[in-house]
């Protein structure tokens, strides 16, 4: 079986309303893309920001007729906006494997890898974490926490307390214990991304005990080593306090989840609790590490 897909540019002002239109004659599923690879950072909560020349993709049944002059009909000033207007036949396959196959085993500081459930572990005697991208932020894929496991491989936290603040699918705090870390806890406000993470700490065949999850900080029952958080740069303002307080004195602070021009006012709002380490930059992105005061 085959699908139609229906794919145009236009304004952001109407990529809504065109997205409403196509659902209204029948799509499948609408999507939103990138039309000229103008990056977006930092939306506000419940805020959906477009760009301003976006790709709209609509999918529909393969005998889908007539769409695009029905769409005309429902909003007769959308072709003025309207650009590079295609149809494309999508032949059906197996889509969730033709989506694994797209993601390889990623190689991090020594001896650690990101390896995907379908694939062999290059190095069996590296440090292996095994993790399919999910609903929860954090595959490896993207440069911030590349940032963050890149930093763990060369400081290697053995027999060390480490929270992963944020910690979306679980990756940080798991790459901590296969480290060796003596105790490791997951927190996030999302509880999609603590069953996230329990479930890749089982694929891990960690003892779930191995790991504690939980939603709040006041749930957390020991003063860390090192405090991961990757997130964002706005709520890493708000939380100063909160990392103090969960840090032993002289604990390690690693923030990610930060763009460039943001970095120097995060370290300028750091200093009256922490010592300012180093930063390293990837791409956009930086991470900066913190020493806590006494």
């Amino acid at each position: 079986m085959s699908y139609k897909e229906f794919r145009a540019v236009c304004t952001k002002e109407w990529a809504t309303p065109l997205s409403d239109r196509l659902s209204e004659l029948g799509a499948l599923s609408v999507t939103y893309l990138d039309a000229e690879d103008e990056p977006i950072y930092e939306p506000k909560n419940d805020e959906t920001r477009l760009w301003s020349r976006t790709c709209v993709h609509a999918l529909f049944e393969h005998d889908a007729q007539n769409i695009t002059s029905a769409l005309f009909d429902l909003e007769p000033e959308l072709a003025e906006d309207l650009r590079e207007i295609e149809w494309l036949t999508i032949e059906e396959q197996a889509w969730e494997r033709a989506w694994m196959d797209s993601f390889a085993p990623m190689h991090f500081g020594h001896d650690l890898w990101v390896v995907p459930s379908h694939t062999p572990a290059p190095n069996p005697d590296g440090v292996n974490i095994f993790l399919d991208p999910g609903l929860a932020f954090g595959s490896g894929t993207h440069e911030t926490t590349r940032l963050c496991l890149e930093w763990l491989a060369a400081h290697p936290p053995k027999d060390k307390i480490v929270i992963d603040y944020g910690c979306g699918s679980g990756i940080l705090a798991i790459a901590a214990k296969k480290l060796k870390a003596q105790s490791v806890w997951a927190l996030d406000i999302d509880e999609q991304a603590l069953i996230a993470t329990k479930d890749n700490l089982l694929r891990n065949q960690l003892d779930p005990i191995a790991l504690q999850t939980v939603l709040n900080a006041e749930d957390i029952t020991e003063k860390a080593d090192i405090l991961m958080a990757n997130i964002l740069a706005a709520p890493l303002q708000e939380l100063t306090l909160t990392f103090y307080d969960l840090l032993k004195p002289n604990g390690t602070l690693v923030l990610s989840g930060i763009l460039k021009e943001q970095s120097q006012q995060l370290i300028n709002h750091y200093a009256a609790q922490f010592h300012f380490i180093q930063e390293s930059v990837l791409g956009d992105w930086i991470r900066l590490v913190f020493e806590r005061k006494d």
